[in-house]
């Protein structure tokens, strides 16, 4: 069982990871750069690989029995109770073309169920780490060090809905992500993994995104949940690591049901 002691001490580890690799990832932002297209046809440049590295070799270091599921190398001892998520460039489409929302995600999984998240945005300098340890009894989200927390609306008419692009839904999915657009207030593409911090420090209200990989959105659930959010797939399941890539994030539980019953018509 975990305690206090020892979910704070992964939190801080990974705080200190996502500092450590800050200046790599930084020194290849906005450089002209060798793009691979890999197998899913999603681009992959030396900084993604490097990262990922470091990553890896900082947390072998320091925790050799823990397993690592990363983008760019795979997986490693992912049966171990204790198992990091590791994006090392979340929006390798806006790193490669100077836009600054791209962030390293990492997460920290206990038994298949992630208990610590880090959101971090290097050419921000913004992050976000959220604590959701129920056997621990902790639960919380900080932005820049500060407790954060998501919004209070609770009808779709008043929420804000963000997705990445409209390119990542198929022709399906697209029409539900439109019903839940005309559902609500206003809606806005763009940010990858920042839309998850948005919504935890409660300036938007919905996120809702298809496509999806295990370390995309491993990392953002605890810090939405800490925040006092709800994240799902579409069905309203907990997201695992064999969740289908279908994202639905909400502020509350009141307006993730109601997103959740538009969505399905």
């Amino acid at each position: 069982m975990s305690s206090v002691p020892a979910v704070a001490e992964y939190a801080a580890f990974a705080a200190s990871l996502a500092d450590a690799v800050r200046p790599l990832s930084m020194g290849w932002f906005r450089r002209r750069l060798a793009v691979d297209d890999k197998a899913d046809e999603s681009p992959v440049t030396i900084a993604d690989r490097e990262v990922e590295t470091a990553l890896r070799e900082k947390i072998a270091e320091r925790y050799p029995s823990h397993g690592i599921w990363g983008e760019e190398f795979g997986k490693t001892g992912v049966d171990a109770e204790f198992v990091w998520s590791v994006d090392p460039i979340d929006g390798t489409r806006s790193f490669i073309t100077g836009h600054p929302l791209w962030g390293t995600l990492l997460a920290l999984l206990q038994n298949g169920n992630p208990v610590v998240g880090v959101i971090d945005m290097p050419a921000t300098g913004e992050r976000w780490v959220g604590v959701n340890d129920a056997a621990a009894g902790v639960r919380e989200a900080r932005f820049g060090g500060e407790l954060c927390a998501t919004s209070p609306v609770t009808t779709l008419a008043d929420a804000t809905v963000y997705a990445t692009s409209p390119d990542i839904f198929d022709a399906a999915e697209y029409a539900q992500f439109e019903r839940l657009t005309k559902a609500v207030s206003r809606r806005r593409f763009g940010g990858d993994c920042y839309a998850y911090g948005l919504l935890a420090s409660g300036h938007i209200e919905l996120v809702m995104e298809a496509g999806l990989q295990t370390y995309d959105y491993l990392a953002v659930a605890p810090v939405v949940e800490a925040a006092g959010g709800v994240i799902t797939d579409w069905e309203g399941k907990p997201l695992t690591l064999t969740s289908q890539g279908q994202v639905l994030a909400a502020a509350n539980a009141e307006l993730h049901a109601a997103a959740l019953a538009c969505i399905r018509g």
